[in-house]
This record gives C-alpha cells, structure tokens and sequence, in this order.
C-alpha cells in the first residue's frame, strides 16, 4: 500500500512535492498500513515535463551509465548523493521509499561506450539496440547473452540499494515479457542483500508467463495505465478474475494505481460509488493498493475511503467472499448489465454489515 506519482505529477515530480506528499501520508494514511512512496518516471531528466517525452532529453547518469536524479529537480542529490537523502526523510516518517526505472541501459551511456562498473566492458558492448520501448527513448534493452551483461543490472541495484531504496517498479518488462531480463533484474536485487519490493508493468502481463512472474516478482501489473473510467473499472474486474489462481502471499497481479483526488489540474471523474467499487474490488483481489492522486489536497471523502478497515458488498450476480482478521467477512459483487450497444452500464451496490 502506497503512493505513486505518476497520475499526479506525471514526468515532472519534484523532491519538494515528494516530501509534501510523505508528509501527507504518514499524517493520514500510515495509521491504516499505507507506507510506500513511490517516485515514478523521468527523475533522471533534467527537463522533464508533463506526462511526455524527449527524443532529444540529455539525462544525469554517473561514469558508469547509471541514471542518477536531477539535481534541479532533487537538490538533495548534489555531489553524488543520489536518492539517500530523500529516501532518509521517508524513513525518518516512518515510510519506505521507492523509484521507477526503465528496462535497459541508457541509450546515451551506449552512445557514450561508458564502462561496466568492475569490468572490461563497455555500454555498447552489452546493448541490444535492436530492443526499444515504442513509447520512450531513453534505453536500448540489454543482450543477457553478453559478457558483462548481469554485471551492468548488479551495478544499478548496487547503487539503488545504498540509496536506502525499498520498492522499485521496472517499466517496459513486462509487455512484451523480457523473461530474460526479469530474471536478470532478481539475481541482481538478490545479490544486493537488501529487501527491495519488485514490480513490473506495463500490462498485461501475459497469463502464460504467470509461473515465470509470480516466481521472479513482487508484483506485476494485469493491464496498462488504468485511468477513471467507469467502462475500465469493468473490464478490471474480468481481469483480476483470470489472475485469481496465481495469487500468493508475496506475489500480487496489479491492478494498478487508484486515480483518487486531485489528478494534475483536475479532479477523479468517479463518483462516490465508483471509487466505493474499485476500493472493493482492489481489496477482495488483494492487488496492491497504490494511490494516485495528490495527497496534500484530498478530501475526507477521498481519505475515508483509502482507510477502509472492513470492504463489505453485495449482490446478487456473482460473489466472492474473503475472510478478514475482524469477526466480519467480506463481500463485493460482480454484475453484469449491458446496454443494448453492448458496452457496460454501472449497477448498484449496497453495504450490509454482516454481524
């Protein structure tokens, strides 16, 4: 359970903002287990902006081709402290601290042929250039076949974990699925010693490599960015459905982040029963619970919501039921009720206390 900046500040996340919103949470939400603050894309550009990209984005790296914050933008990271500082502040809260990263190595370290840490090799010796993400420019993927390959990936966790890192989301992994790299990833967040939280997107993750997944990760996400839209809630519950069997304790489908509150310049387009149902619906599925909106500036309403104790629904199409540690049990409803055009049309639900 945490909080993740994307569908708030988008690329252009700031380490002021970061601890405005740790602030928030260990105020509000930290009493009902909310714990993780997650800093999403781009923390390695100076320049970044919005919710785009930059072909042409010049990024701060080490001498080793390992991404390293924006100064400008994390003042705290001067003379190479990197993220300990901030991550330090979270702790002080008594939070965890997390960051985003993208599958590969930066194409500008490759251009740059800059060294392996603790090897002969170089960036562009270890680069697949062939493999790129079709929605950001930043890396080339990394030919595990290649001598200095795994010791490229062990170098970046070596450097994340003395940063005091604890959660870490690795992008363009997991659709299409580098199993390769996955498990590349894992030995080199095993080799650090440090118990640092691995989840990868973007979804869906293929319901073939679920064995491969829940073995190698923390979390994975079942769909792409999930956003507040009545007809998407839908389509999650179908979803979380598929996942169900491949659930285990230490091993989450995601369901991604909860666009709650105040997103960027506007507000959540859910009602009041729409957030009432995702609540429900992330809870009983047991998908991570990662808030997406602005903390500093939610409502009661919104708070109240992200501190359920107890999920309570019913209905009277299908149901699952979910044994809770309170004496209660848990219940939410799935029903299906499709217009004539065949899209999906939002029902009712009602809370019983079941006592």
């Amino acid at each position: 359970m945490g909080w993740n900046s994307w569908d708030s500040f988008g690329t252009a996340i700031t380490e002021a903002q970061t601890r405005e919103q740790a602030a928030s949470m260990a105020a509000h939400l930290a009493q009902h287990g909310w714990q993780y603050i997650v800093v999403d894309i781009q923390w390695y550009e100076p320049g970044a902006r919005g919710h785009g990209y930059r072909s042409d984005a010049t990024l701060t790296m080490d001498g080793f081709g390992r991404l390293t914050p924006a100064v400008n933008r994390f003042p705290s990271a001067e003379g190479s402290a990197g993220f300990k500082p901030l991550a330090d502040y979270v702790h002080s809260l008594g939070l965890k601290f997390g960051i985003h990263l993208m599958r590969g190595i930066p194409r500008q370290a490759v251009r740059a042929a800059l060294p392996v840490k603790g090897t002969s090799y170089r960036a562009d010796q270890i680069a697949d250039q062939r493999s790129t993400c079709p929605w950001n420019p930043d890396m080339f993927g990394v030919d595990m076949a290649r001598p200095g390959a795994q010791e490229y990936y062990d170098s970046v966790f070596e450097l994340i974990a003395s940063w005091g890192v604890d959660y870490v989301k690795v992008d363009d992994i997991a659709r299409p699925y580098h199993q390769d790299e996955i498990e590349a990833i894992r030995r080199a967040i095993d080799r650090t010693r440090r118990p640092i939280v691995l989840s990868l997107s973007p979804g869906e993750t293929p319901l073939a490599s679920a064995a491969h997944v829940r073995e190698h990760a923390n979390l994975w996400r079942i769909s792409d960015d999930f956003w507040d839209r009545w007809l998407a809630l839908y389509e999650q519950f179908g979803r979380l459905e598929k996942w169900h069997p491949y659930r285990v304790n230490g091993s989450w489908p995601d369901a991604d982040m909860l666009p709650l509150g105040t997103l960027g310049r506007r507000q959540t387009r859910f009602t009041r029963d729409e957030q009432i149902t995702m609540m429900s619906l992330w809870a009983i599925a047991r998908s991570p619970l990662m808030h997406g909106g602005d903390m500093t500036t939610c409502c009661l309403s919104i708070r109240t919501a992200t501190a359920w104790r107890e999920i309570r629904h019913c209905g009277s199409i299908r149901r699952w039921c979910l044994p809770t540690a309170a004496p209660s049990r848990s219940w939410i409803a799935r029903g299906r009720a499709p217009t004539r055009c065949g899209t999906a049309r939002r029902f009712g639900v009602r809370l019983l206390a079941d006592r």
